[in-house]
């Protein structure tokens, strides 16, 4: 009777518990995917926020330089012939003309003869000019399209050669200078905003661990007391002792799991350990949990000598999500390789498998907190897994290559310890 009191609670703290988390996980999942949504959506507006502001602004500086070069091709006008009259006038028409030239003061100009002689220049630089005896005629080449034929009589033409003035070359160059500032600008806010996000999903994940930690430690304190009643009752049932024997195991990878959350969002303790032994110890654990179909290979170049600076608990649960995840895109058949090898100080596992593949398009999409392509699936495995391995083991998780229909790899590049 009492054994069965045992087994009924039991049983009971197993259920509810399990309904609880759950329910926590796939709220927790439901969150993170609107928060994706809406990342996603902010994204799209900020990008078409930042095409209107930067199309605006050259649209509007160019409609303003198109007015200011007509008025500085107006005035180059009235100054080739001023200098016309210059030549050839008197009076009234030549005081008004040298005062045109006078005026003159933001225009460059080069007037020259039909052998582009130069007979007088202004508002270029002085030290340049004294510095460099060609660079007028330097100017004169570059403004060759450029020019006013300037007609003395039927037998003497002179050029006057013009330049954009100061002003309107800066206000050429206005829009690249503000669209420097604004993807600057918006360069600057999306890391911010990036920033923030990460430190928002931390403060989550870091959340959502230490409570499943606390959750699951609550019954399996009181879990593995009535399976020690039971084993004091059933002491002589040899049945009912291995039985017990199996959820004695079964508690303490409970327990294991339940020190693996606990490690979120705590500096974890690294130490060196020889990899093949852990490789090996999950793919038996794994094993026994799959089906008989499946085949399992371990690939090892390394002499059985590869050291890496781990935390081991936090690194088997990585590989243990990575192979879950190939045991469920091969559907009860196929063959799942672990291969290890070394190369200039780093240690790459390959996790292969012959499942149904990922689209090239997902490649990262797969890692994205919430994302599934199963019904009931949460989208934490994958996501928590690159984050141990590139936030606490400083190393790299990515999916190295897949075929539809043909499997999968997924590789882990670690430091050698």
């Amino acid at each position: 009777m009492h054994s069965l009191i045992a087994c009924a609670n039991i049983r009971y703290l197993f259920s509810n518990k399990q309904v609880f988390l759950q329910k926590k996980l796939s709220l927790f999942s439901d969150f993170m995917k609107e928060k994706i949504k809406l990342l996603i959506l902010n994204k799209y507006l900020l990008f078409f926020l930042v095409i209107i502001i930067i199309g605006y602004s050259i649209w509007y500086t160019n409609q303003l330089a198109s007015v200011i070069k007509k008025q500085e091709i107006k005035q180059a006008n009235e100054l080739a012939n001023a200098y016309h009259i210059l030549i050839g006038g008197d009076g009234d028409d030549l005081d008004d003309a040298l005062e045109i030239i006078k005026n003159n003061d933001n225009i460059p100009i080069i007037w020259s003869d039909s052998q582009n002689n130069i007979l007088a220049y202004k508002n270029f630089d002085s030290t340049k000019v004294e510095a460099d005896a060609s660079y007028l005629k330097q100017q004169i080449h570059k403004l060759k399209n450029k020019k006013i034929v300037i007609h003395i009589d039927e037998n003497e033409t002179h050029f006057l050669y013009y330049k954009d003035s100061i002003l309107l070359q800066k206000i050429k160059k206005y829009p690249y200078y503000q669209l420097f500032l604004v993807v600057l600008f918006f360069a600057i806010s999306f890391i911010a905003f990036a920033s923030i996000r990460k430190a928002e999903q931390n403060q989550v994940w870091v959340g959502l661990a230490k409570e499943t930690a606390h959750q699951l430690g609550t019954p399996l304190t009181s879990i593995s007391a009535w399976v020690e009643i039971l084993k004091d009752r059933l002491n002589n049932d040899v049945e009912s002792m291995v039985m017990l024997d199996e959820m004695d195991k079964d508690l303490d990878r409970l327990d294991l799991v339940a020190k693996r959350f606990s490690k979120i969002g705590s500096p974890p303790e690294l130490k060196v350990e020889l990899l093949l032994p852990i490789v090996e110890n999950v793919v038996e654990y794994m094993k026994k949990r799959a089906a008989y179909s499946i085949v399992f290979q371990i690939k090892d170049t390394t002499n059985r000598e590869c050291k890496v600076l781990i935390n081991q608990q936090l690194f088997e649960w990585v590989l243990e999500n990575l192979i879950k995840n190939a045991l469920d895109a091969m559907e009860r058949k196929g063959k799942i390789e672990l291969i290890i090898f070394e190369d200039k100080n780093l240690v790459y596992i390959d996790v292969k498998d012959s499942g149904k593949g990922i689209p090239s398009g997902n490649f990262e999409t797969v890692f994205n907190t919430g994302y599934s392509t199963k019904k009931r699936g949460w989208g934490l495995g994958l996501a928590l897994s690159r984050r141990i391995i590139q936030a606490y083991h400083k190393g790299k998780l990515f999916v190295k290559d897949s075929v539809i229909d043909k499997g999968t790899t997924f590789r882990i590049i670690l430091k050698q310890g």
